[in-house]
C-alpha cells in the first residue's frame, strides 16, 4: 500500500488512531507508520494516535485533538476560563475534564492535561462546530463549576484575588438559574461553600472585612439547559 493511498483515505479523519487505520486497512503493517514519520509524513501525538503534517494547528484543532486522544473529555477549566473571557491571559496547555483516571500527554503540538470527574457531572458542555466536525468545550457555568470543583485549596474569597478573574465578565456571563441547578443537582456542601466565596468575591463585599494591609492576594444531564 503506498502512502497516497493511505492519506486519501484517512484525510477527512483530522486525528486518526491505529484503531481506525485497521479498520480501513486490516493487516496493515505498523512498519509503515515509523517510516512515514521519518520522512515528515505524519506525527504522533500519543501511543496509537496521528495527525498528518499538512494539518492546520489552531486552536479549535487543538481542542478536538483534546477531545480525540482521551476520550470521553470536553475542554474545561483553564482553558474554558480562557475561552470565556473569565481570565485575562491565555494558557500554555489545553485542560479538559474526563471520566477516564488523571492524566497529561506532552505532545510536539501541545500539551494535553485532564482531570478526572465522576461520570454523574460530566455535563454541562457545548458541541462547537469546527469544520465538518465538533469539539466539547464546558459552558460558562459549568467552567466555573468544574474549577471550584476541583480545587479544594479556595478556602476564602481572598484566594480568588491571585487567581485574576475577569469579575466584570463572569457577573454578565454567567446564568444564576442554570448555576443553582448545577450546585443543586451536584449537591456537594463544599462546592457551595466555595460557590459562596465566588460570590463575596465578585460582589465585593468581603473587602469590608479586611484591611488592605491584611488581604491575602451543551451538555448531557436532563432538565439544564
Amino acid at each position: 500500500m503506498t502512502y497516497l493511498t493511505f492519506k486519501q483515505t484517512l484525510q477527512a479523519f483530522p486525528v486518526f488512531s491505529v484503531r481506525e487505520i485497521e479498520k480501513h486497512f486490516p493487516g496493515f503493517d505498523n512498519r509503515r507508520l515509523v517510516e512515514w514519520q521519518e520522512k515528515g509524513y505524519i506525527q504522533k501525538l500519543r501511543n496509537r494516535f496521528y495527525r498528518f503534517m499538512d494539518q492546520e494547528v489552531d486552536e479549535a484543532y487543538l481542542f478536538y485533538c483534546a477531545n480525540t486522544i482521551y476520550a470521553p473529555s470536553y475542554v474545561s477549566l483553564e482553558s474554558a476560563l480562557s475561552i470565556h473571557g473569565f481570565i485575562p491571559e491565555g494558557v500554555f496547555q489545553i485542560t479538559s475534564c474526563t471520566t477516564l483516571k488523571t492524566n497529561r500527554f506532552d505532545t510536539p503540538i501541545a500539551a494535553f492535561a485532564y482531570r478526572n470527574v465522576k461520570p454523574a457531572l460530566f455535563f454541562g458542555y457545548q458541541l462547537r462546530k469546527w469544520n465538518a466536525r465538533h469539539y466539547a468545550i464546558a459552558g460558562p457555568e459549568k467552567t466555573i463549576i468544574d474549577y471550584l470543583y476541583l480545587h479544594n485549596e479556595i478556602e476564602s474569597p481572598a484566594d480568588f484575588e491571585s487567581l485574576r478573574w475577569n469579575k466584570v465578565e463572569i457577573s454578565n456571563r454567567l446564568c444564576k438559574e442554570k448555576l443553582d441547578a448545577y450546585l443543586n443537582y451536584i449537591n456537594s456542601n463544599a462546592l457551595k461553600i466555595r460557590m459562596n466565596h465566588l460570590n463575596s468575591y465578585l460582589n465585593a463585599d468581603y473587602l469590608k472585612r479586611f484591611k488592605p494591609s491584611t488581604r491575602s492576594r451543551y451538555g448531557g444531564s436532563p432538565g439544564f439547559c
